[in-house]
């Protein structure tokens, strides 16, 4: 059952790269700063990297519920089964979501969903929802970092703008291009940072659960495993969410895009490395991307886009834990002595 669940978490990790891999190198491909094949191959290596580098997030992850009151250490076969059946419902809401999304290209947060997922698990059954740390980690940087990457992205392009205001169009396109190749770059290393650790976070509950863990630390091996299928499924590609970021919310051109990824990175690597906060990628380039395209002008952004994205934000959370709510009881149904 452990290697089930870790599989599964496996699998969601894989659905996330695929799913996000729009959030770093959309706007670089419609700007053509960079061909969607050259782009996904950076994004997938630099994925791995920065999913190596920490794991603030997973910690934050581990803690949104209490898996130990569930499955307490010497714990019977049973009860790890029940506390296992617990990480499972979480995945299968997240993973479920994604599905969704991906297939009607809309750009949800993997992050929420996996969030959603752990927390109608854990309220369906019965587990300790630390919702302390559901406001400060997740809930209060979920809407700041939109916030921050909207009007961030909206000041710094006003100040590109002022620098090159006498230069000639063409040189600055042309420039920032390079340019993007490497605020690109940057987004895929803070996409591995963020979403890979979510996973990994996940997994330590599934092996404290089943009793292979005390939760203090992460494996290496659950470091280069969630690496590992993060990468693969940004490399698959994310077609249809690329084409929603890339074009539907605003035509963009290099500098906007550059402006958009710039800030969006550094949010969040702020938020991993500093706050260790598991905020969405897809919101906070998205918001950014709202912002550096309002510079042209308000009209210029199809807010009506937009505000379909918000709703899909808006539900993520409690479709995925309503899901993950439907899971527990069916797999719960199976164990023995439920």
């Amino acid at each position: 059952m452990v290697i089930a669940v870790v599989v599964i978490a496996l699998v969601f990790d894989y659905t996330n790269g695929f799913h996000d891999a729009a959030n770093a190198i959309a706007t670089s491909v419609s700007t053509r700063a960079l061909t969607p094949r050259i782009a996904l191959a950076m994004a997938a290596i630099l994925n791995f990297v920065g999913a190596l580098l920490g794991v603030g997030v997973a910690k934050t992850i581990q803690g949104i519920i209490d898996i130990e009151s569930a499955a307490p250490s010497g714990a019977d076969t049973e009860t790890q089964l029940h506390a296992l059946t617990i990480v499972a419902a979480a995945l299968v809401g997240a993973i479920a979501w994604n599905l969704i999304t991906w297939y009607f290209g809309i750009p949800s947060s993997s992050s929420h969903a996996l969030i959603g997922g752990i927390v109608g698990a854990g309220l369906a059954s019965s587990t300790h929802v630390h919702w302390d740390t559901m406001v400060e980690k997740v809930a209060i940087p979920m809407i700041a970092s939109p916030l921050i990457g909207f009007f961030g992205a909206f000041l710094f392009m006003t100040a590109i703008m002022w620098a090159f205001r006498k230069a000639n169009p063409h040189k600055i396109n042309r420039g920032f291009r390079l340019a993007q190749t490497v605020s690109a770059a940057g987004m895929s290393l803070g996409h591995g940072l963020q979403d890979a650790q979510k996973t990994m976070g996940v997994i330590v509950l599934a092996l404290v659960a089943g009793g292979y863990s005390d939760g203090d630390g992460v494996p290496l091996w659950v470091i280069v495993a969630a690496a590992t299928a993060i990468a693969a499924g940004t490399y698959s590609g994310g077609w249809r969410i690329m084409r929603t970021l890339g074009r539907k919310i605003i035509d963009l051109d290099p500098p906007r895009g550059f402006a958009a990824e710039g800030v969006a990175a550094t949010v969040l690597y702020v938020m991993a490395m500093g706050l260790h906060a598991p905020v969405s990628t897809t919101h906070t380039i998205t918001s950014a991307i709202m912002g550096s395209g309002a510079t042209k002008r308000f009209s210029a952004v199809r807010w009506g886009v937009a505000r379909g994205i918000v709703v899909a934000w808006i539900v993520t959370i409690p479709a995925a834990a309503l899901v993950a709510v439907v899971t527990y009881f069916g797999l719960a149904a199976l164990i023995p002595g439920n």
